[in-house]
């Protein structure tokens, strides 16, 4: 089962389940779309992989599996992320 990861990792962005925003890597590395697209272009600083729109847990299932409430924030693992195409 997904994490579902509180917030983005570059700028800390809340990312509740529900946020159509949210983007993940093979390694539920979370980071907002805002951050995926103009700082990271794509790629995540952590283990190079690409990113996926993360899942929205329906409503009726957080109750038993609820998200995670660990804040991953590392904005300077984010910096120097920007590459060139």
């Amino acid at each position: 089962m997904l994490e579902l990861r509180p917030s983005c990792e570059c700028c800390d962005k809340d990312l509740p389940p529900s946020a159509p925003d949210a983007m993940i890597c093979t390694f539920e590395c979370t980071f907002c779309r805002d951050c995926v697209e103009t700082r990271l272009n794509g790629v995540c600083p952590n283990c190079g992989g690409n990113f996926a729109p993360r899942p929205i847990r329906p409503a009726a299932a957080l109750a038993n599996n609820p998200p995670s409430t660990r804040r991953v924030f590392n904005p300077a693992g984010c910096a120097g992320a920007q590459r060139a195409n």
